[in-house]
C-alpha cells in the first residue's frame, strides 16, 4: 500500500524536472516536455529491478539483431549445432548479458533509453531510489528531484537531437558488425580478452589490499567508481582485443557521444543549487562518500563490467562541457546537437579547444 504513493512522487519529481533543466540548458526542445502529463506521463516508467533488466534485455537485442542477421548472411555456418559462435552467442553471452543486467540493476537509479519504441522512454528504478536514499538518510522529495533532473537531461538531449538515436544505432551496427565478423576467431579473441581481464583483476587485488581505490562520481544514470588512469582518452580493453580497426574507430565515436550526454547531464546537475534541491550539498557529499566504502568483490566486479570507463565518461565529458560553456556561451555549446558533424571526437573532447577552433568559435566571447 506504500508503494503508490512512493510511485506517484517519484513520477511528480519527473515532471517537475524538466522545467529546470530547460532553464539551465537553454536548449528549445524542453520546453513543454511531458506537459499537461504530469499524472502519469506515457514515456516515463517507474520500474523495479526486474522489469529494468528486461527492458535492457529487449534493448540489446534490438540493437544487435541487425549485425546478427549481417553475419549469418554472411557466414551461414554460424547456425551450424555446435559451433563456436554459435555457442558464444547464445548460452555463454546470454548468462553474461543475463549477470550484466543482475548487477548493474541492483545500482542504476533511472535511465533513459533513446532505442525504446516510439521515442524513447525514461525508467526510474524505484526499489534503488527508496534504498539508497534510506541507506545515505537524504530527503526523499530533494533526492527523488535530484535523480531526475539527471534523467530528463539524457531525455531533453535526444529530444534536441532527434537524429542521434539513429546516428548510434549506425555506429554501435559497425562495431557488433564487425566483431560478429571475426566469428570465426572470435574463441581465441575472447580467450585472450579474458586472460587480459584477469590479470587486471589480479593488480586490483593487490592494490586493493594497500590503499582505498573506490572514490569516485556516482551519477543519478549509472553508480560508478573511478579509476582513473590520467587524463586523455580511455579505451575498452576487450574492444582492443576483440574488435577490428574499424570497430575500434566506431568505439571512438561511440565513447565521445556518451562521454558527452553523461558530462553534458552531470554539467546541468552542477548547475543546481538548493533554490531547486535544497539538500543538494549534503547530497553530493554523501554520494561520494559512499564511493568510497565499496567491498573489494564490488570493485573487481566493476572493474569486470568496464564501469571504471563509464565513470571516467562523466569526468571527462563535464570537463568539456565546462571549458566549452565558459569559453563561447551556451548557445554556442548547444549547437553540438544540431548534427552528427558537429559532434566532438574522442581527441576533441580531451582538448575542447580543438572542437571550438573547428566550429569556428571566437573563445574570447560569447555569442
Amino acid at each position: 500500500m506504500r508503494r503508490q504513493p512512493r510511485c506517484a512522487a517519484l513520477r511528480r519529481a519527473a515532471w517537475e524536472s524538466v522545467e529546470h533543466v530547460h532553464r539551465i540548458t537553454e536548449l528549445e526542445a524542453a520546453a513543454g516536455l511531458g506537459a499537461g502529463s504530469e499524472a502519469g506521463n506515457s514515456d516515463t516508467f517507474i520500474v523495479d529491478r526486474a522489469t529494468w533488466a528486461k527492458a535492457n534485455a529487449a534493448s540489446f537485442r534490438r540493437l544487435l539483431t541487425p549485425a546478427l542477421e549481417e553475419a549469418v548472411a554472411a557466414k551461414p555456418e554460424m547456425l551450424r549445432p555446435g559451433s563456436t559462435s554459435q555457442v558464444l552467442g547464445s548460452g555463454v553471452a546470454g548468462s553474461e548479458l543475463g549477470a550484466v543486467l543482475g548487477f548493474l540493476s541492483a545500482n542504476v537509479l533511472g535511465q533513459f533509453d533513446p532505442f525504446a519504441p516510439d521515442g524513447g522512454r525514461l525508467m526510474l528504478v524505484a526499489p534503488n531510489v527508496v534504498m539508497i536514499r534510506q541507506e545515505l538518510h537524504l530527503e526523499p522529495e530533494d533526492f527523488r528531484l535530484w535523480v531526475c533532473l539527471h534523467e530528463q537531461t539524457h531525455r531533453v538531449q535526444f529530444a534536441a537531437a532527434p537524429w542521434l538515436p539513429e546516428h548510434l544505432l549506425g555506429l554501435i551496427g559497425t562495431l557488433s558488425s564487425s566483431t560478429l565478423g571475426a566469428a570465426d576467431s572470435m574463441g581465441e579473441r575472447l580467450a585472450e580478452a579474458l586472460r587480459h581481464l584477469k590479470e587486471e583483476l589480479q593488480r586490483g587485488r593487490a592494490a586493493a589490499g594497500t590503499q582505498d581505490d573506490g572514490a569516485g562520481h556516482d551519477g543519478a544514470g549509472a553508480d560508478g567508481d573511478s579509476d582513473d588512469e590520467g587524463p586523455g582518452p580511455q579505451r575498452n580493453r576487450l574492444i582492443e582485443l576483440i574488435g577490428s580497426e574499424e570497430a575500434r574507430e566506431a568505439y571512438s565515436q561511440i565513447t565521445a557521444v556518451m562521454s558527452l550526454l553523461e558530462g553534458h547531464a552531470n554539467h546541468v546537475m552542477d548547475a543546481v543549487d538548493s533554490s531547486i534541491v535544497p539538500s543538494v550539498k549534503t547530497i553530493r557529499r554523501r554520494f561520494q562518500e559512499r564511493g568510497k566504502h565499496r567491498s573489494v568483490l564490488e570493485r573487481w566486479v566493476r572493474r569486470l563490467l568496464q564501469l571504471d570507463v563509464k565513470a571516467r565518461q562523466y569526468t571527462d565529458g563535464q570537463r568539456f562541457v565546462g571549458h566549452v560553456v565558459e569559453a563561447v556561451g551556451m548557445a554556442r555549446f548547444n549547437q553540438i546537437w544540431t548534427s552528427a558533424e558537429h559532434l566532438p571526437t574522442e581527441e576533441e573532447l580531451h582538448d575542447p579547444d580543438r572542437w571550438i577552433t573547428r566550429m569556428g568559435f571566437d573563445a574570447d566571447s560569447e555569442g
